[in-house]
C-alpha cells in the first residue's frame, strides 16, 4: 500500500480543517443515523495540496486530477485481480454493494444511472452472466449494515465475489462506527470465497464525513480506497464546481455525481485488469487482525419471526417499515418484555416519525434501565429506521429485555423494527 500518499492525505485534510473548518447539521434522510451522542465529523480531505483552478467540464467526467485525488489507496490487488480474471474466463459471479441511501440510488434520475447499477454494468460488458446485489437502504448507518449484512448482502448464504462498502456519509459516531465498520469490512473478507473489498467514500456539500475513521479500517486491511468526496469537494471549495450541478440537495449525487463514482472505480478496475499478467498471487484466507475488539462479529438482528415476546402488552405483530417487516407496534402505552435474549452487546431498531403520535419508551436490560428510544421527529422529512446502542462489551449470556413508556409517554406508541444482537 502506497503509505506515503495516505500520509500526504492526512496532512492535507489537516491543512483544510485548519481553513476551512466542518461539520454541519444533518437535514436529509441519509444523514439521520443510529446511537447517541454523534462525535464531530472528519476534516474535509483531499490528497493533494494543490488548488483547483479551472471550471469542472461535466461532460468530460473524471479528469486525471481529479482520478489522482480519488484513488487514496490502491490497495493489495491480489482479490481484485483474481475476481477479474474470473470474470475474463467466463466464470459465474456476483458483485455487491452495501451502504445507504446513495448506494440504494437515491437522487440519480432512474435505477439504472446509481452509481452502483453502473459499476455492474460496466463489468457486465465482459460477463454477461454477472449478477448484480444492491444492499443499499437509506438512512442506515454501518451499525445497522453490520446486523443484516446477512439477509440483505450474502443472498442465500454466499458473499458477492466483489464487494463496494459505502457508509461515509451515514456514519456520525467515530468511536460505535469504527467498531461496527470495522466488523462489517471483517466479516465480508472473511467469507470462504475469498472476495474482493473497495471502499467507497463520499459526503456532504460541507465536507461531514467519517472518512479519517474509515481510512483507518481501510490501512490496516491493505483494501482499495476510493473517494468520490476528493474528486468534488475540492473543486466545491476552490468554486470551480457548483454543488447543485452534481447533487439535488446537500448529499445525494445525481446522476451526474453518480456517474463520478462508477467512473472512478471502473478506472481503478480497468488499471488492475492491465496488470493481471504481472498479478500472479492467489488470494489467501482472511486472518488479519482486527482494528477494534470486533464485538459485531456475529451480529444480528431479531424480529418477531425470530423470537417472541413473552409480555406484548397492547402491542401487536406489524410490519411498519418494509426494509425491516415484522416488527411490534403499539399506539399508547405499550410493554414488550423478552426473555432469554442471548447476547453480550444489544441494542433496538425502532421507528421514528414526524406523524406525533410516537415517544420516548425506555429499554431495560434485566431490571436495569440502558437507554430511552425516542419515536418522535418533529418537523422531520418523514419516517425512518433509528437505533440506540444499549449495552457493549459483556459477555455473552441470556438476558431479560423490558420496553416500555418513559415517565409522560403513557399516551404515545412505539414502532420496534427489531433487537440488535451480538
Amino acid at each position: 500500500m502506497n503509505n506515503k500518499k495516505i500520509l500526504a492525505f492526512v496532512l492535507s485534510a489537516a491543512m483544510l480543517a485548519a481553513m476551512t473548518g466542518c461539520g454541519g447539521e444533518k437535514d436529509t434522510p441519509a444523514e439521520t443515523t443510529a446511537e447517541e451522542t454523534t462525535a464531530s465529523a472528519a476534516a474535509p480531505a483531499v490528497t493533494e495540496p494543490e488548488v483547483p483552478t479551472e471550471p469542472v467540464d461535466l461532460e468530460a467526467g473524471v479528469t486525471d486530477a481529479m482520478y489522482e485525488r480519488a484513488v487514496i489507496s490502491e490497495g493489495d490487488k491480489t482479490r481484485v485481480a483474481s475476481f477479474l480474471r474470473r470474470l475474463k474466463n467466463g466464470e459465474k459471479l456476483s458483485v455487491g454493494f452495501i451502504g445507504g441511501s446513495i448506494t440504494q440510488g437515491t437522487a440519480a434520475s432512474t435505477p439504472d444511472e446509481c452509481y452502483a447499477s453502473r459499476i455492474w454494468q460496466g463489468l457486465a460488458e465482459k460477463n454477461g452472466e454477472l449478477e448484480y446485489v444492491n444492499a443499499g437502504i437509506g438512512a442506515t448507518d454501518s451499525y445497522i449494515g453490520v446486523h443484516r449484512i446477512e439477509r440483505d448482502l450474502f443472498k442465500d448464504g454466499v458473499c458477492p465475489d466483489l464487494v463496494f462498502v459505502e457508509f461515509s456519509v451515514n456514519d456520525t459516531n467515530a468511536l460505535v462506527n469504527k467498531e461496527s465498520y470495522d466488523s462489517l469490512v471483517r466479516r465480508i473478507l472473511s467469507q470462504p470465497n475469498n472476495p474482493a473489498v473497495i471502499l467507497i467514500f463520499t459526503t456532504q456539500e460541507n465536507g461531514t464525513s467519517l472518512v479519517d475513521t474509515h481510512i483507518e479500517i481501510g490501512k490496516q486491511y491493505d483494501l482499495p480506497m476510493l473517494s468520490y468526496k476528493n474528486i468534488v469537494f475540492p473543486e466545491v471549495q476552490a468554486g470551480t464546481l457548483d454543488w447543485k450541478a452534481i447533487s439535488p440537495d446537500n448529499i445525494h449525487p445525481n446522476s451526474i455525481g453518480h456517474g463520478f463514482i462508477a467512473e472512478m472505480a471502473l478506472r481503478y478496475l480497468n488499471g488492475v485488469e492491465s496488470e493481471l499478467d504481472s498479478i500472479t498471487e492467489e488470494p489467501k484466507a482472511f486472518d488479519a487482525e482486527p482494528l477494534t475488539k470486533d464485538i459485531y462479529a456475529n451480529a444480528h438482528m431479531l424480529n418477531s419471526k425470530d423470537i417472541t415476546a413473552e409480555t406484548c402488552e397492547n402491542f401487536e405483530v406489524k410490519t411498519v417499515d418494509g426494509n425491516f417487516p415484522d416488527g411490534w407496534s403499539c399506539e399508547a402505552g405499550g410493554t414488550l418484555v423478552f426473555k432469554d435474549v442471548e447476547f453480550g452487546n444489544f441494542g433496538v431498531m425502532f421507528r421514528r416519525s414526524p406523524s406525533g403520535n410516537l415517544g420516548k419508551y425506555e429499554v431495560y436490560i434485566d431490571g436495569e434501565k440502558k437507554g430511552t428510544i425516542d419515536g418522535s421527529f418533529p418537523g422531520g422529512w418523514g419516517s425512518y429506521a433509528e437505533t440506540k446502542v444499549c449495552s457493549r462489551y459483556g459477555e455473552p449470556a441470556k438476558h431479560t429485555v423490558e420496553i416500555k413508556p418513559a415517565p409522560g409517554c403513557e399516551d404515545k406508541g412505539c414502532d420496534i423494527l427489531a433487537l440488535m444482537v451480538s
